[in-house]
């Protein structure tokens, strides 16, 4: 008689390709297809903008670099938008941006966040920079959404 471990070998190696099929294919079943996907509305960029900006209040108070939690943040919700809406924001207009785009604004709106939120987690002359920005548009507040696109920190 084989070994226990032969056989449980034996037995991945035949089942192995039964289920890692399936799960292959799992993303292209659950995900929205691109032409169908309807473009994120301004409560869903509300949600994705606070998400972002408590994800990146978090990792600061767990001591990560700013810059290292504003990118995560930034592109978590960059491929949200991507996969979810195809790209496309309903305030920015019909035409759907691309990544680049959309990880531009995703980081413009988690520095925002987490200015709002977190502010003494955010490093001095980042909140300098905002607040000018903030003071040049009038704005009291860091807005909740910032879908245009603009450079990175």
């Amino acid at each position: 008689m084989d070994r226990p471990e032969v056989l449980v070998l034996t037995l991945l190696r035949r089942l192995c390709p039964l289920l890692v099929a399936p799960l292959l294919t799992l993303p292209l079943l659950v995900a929205p297809a691109g032409a169908l996907a309807a473009p994120a509305t301004e409560a869903e960029m509300n949600l994705y903008t606070r998400i972002a900006a408590v994800n990146v209040c978090i990792a600061r108070s767990a001591g990560v670099d700013f810059d290292k939690a504003v990118g995560i943040a930034g592109e978590t919700i960059a491929q949200l938008i991507q996969g979810q809406h195809g790209g496309a924001i309903k305030q920015v207009g019909a035409k759907a941006l691309n990544i680049e785009e959309l990880r531009k604004g995703s980081i413009n709106s988690a520095v925002l966040g987490a200015a709002e939120i977190c502010p003494k987690e955010v490093p001095a002359d980042v909140m300098k920079k905002v607040q000018d920005a903030l003071g040049r548009s009038g704005a009291k507040q860091a807005p909740a959404a910032t879908p245009a696109p603009a450079a990175k920190p």
